[in-house]
């Protein structure tokens, strides 16, 4: 019996016509929309195409788009400029920055210059520590926020269910964890070094894999019934593949997401959701500023 199909595609849908009709209600009220620059270093065709992806979406949920597009050669310096800028411009929302950089940039640096209540997919220390710690107002990285939104809207339970995260991540595997622990599944973390990976994921209720190996998962490593969630975009002979061979899957697990539209639209969704989020936030602290003066 094949596996229940988790569309992102149609629920990223929903999720941005909620928030469409939020943003809606905002400016209806006389806020200004809320507004996220995107900032690339260079013209890789894949972050290219991604930030056009990104100025779609935003403009179907009423926000604005700002791109700020450096040369492949910027330093640190400038990179940290225009960052540090657009932190302080009071008509920006939230900033994501476009990864991977080139190699002689450093991240460490970059993520630094961003302002961490404009952080929209997380990745700044402060928003990492007070996601870590569960304390204090952050953002949580947009994919794995994308993964556990997937599967809560789809009624599967986490309460007390085993997860195995294949891959340890600091933007998916590491905070997918900890999201699914906090829902009260007991989480094991898998990776490179793993021996006899089969025997781990075998074990899963809910198996989720990030680690950017095209079919490392088969359905012999599948636990009859366990949901899938595949985070991995591998390009294979010209097509979009995940971590997880879905044909021979698809036919052992209880509910998979596919690849492409399963994961990815979340990811984005939440990107939008996280900008909402940043959007409430600076009017809370602006208004806070108003009752100060």
């Amino acid at each position: 019996m094949s596996a229940r199909i988790l569309d992102g595609r149609q629920m990223a849908r929903q999720i941005v016509d909620e928030i469409r009709i939020t943003v809606e209600c905002l400016v209806s009220r006389g806020h200004s929309p809320p507004v996220v620059a995107v900032v690339r270093v260079g013209e890789d065709p894949a972050s290219v195409r991604y930030a056009s992806q990104i100025e779609r979406l935003v403009a179907s949920a009423g926000m604005g788009f700002r791109p700020a597009v450096l040369p492949a050669s910027a330093d640190d310096d400038l990179l940290g400029q225009t960052l540090g800028g657009l932190s302080s411009d009071r008509a920006i929302t939230g900033i994501l920055l476009q990864f991977p950089l080139p190699a002689h940039l450093s991240r460490e640096k970059a993520v630094a210059a961003i302002a961490p209540g404009k952080d929209i997919d997380g990745v700044t220390p402060l928003n990492a520590g007070h996601f870590f710690t569960g304390r204090g107002r952050y953002f949580v990285p947009a994919t794995p926020l994308g993964g556990l939104e997937l599967l809560q809207r789809s009624a599967i339970p986490i309460d007390g269910r085993h997860a195995v995260i294949v891959g340890r991540s600091e933007i998916v595997g590491r905070p997918m964890a900890l999201l699914l622990l906090r829902e009260n599944a007991t989480v094991t973390i898998c990776h490179s070094r793993t021996p006899d990976l089969a025997r781990y994921t075998r074990q899963a209720d809910i198996l989720a894999v990030a680690v950017g190996h095209p079919g490392l998962i088969t359905g012999e490593m599948v636990a009859p019934g366990a949901v899938v969630l595949d985070f991995g975009v591998n390009v294979v002979n010209g097509k979009v593949v995940g971590d997880v061979d879905f044909a021979s899957a698809v036919d052992v697990a209880g509910a998979i997401t596919p690849v492409p539209g399963g994961t990815g639209p979340m990811t984005n969704a939440m990107l939008l959701s996280n900008i909402l989020r940043a959007a409430r936030w600076l009017g809370s602290h602006k208004q806070a500023e108003g009752r100060a003066d």
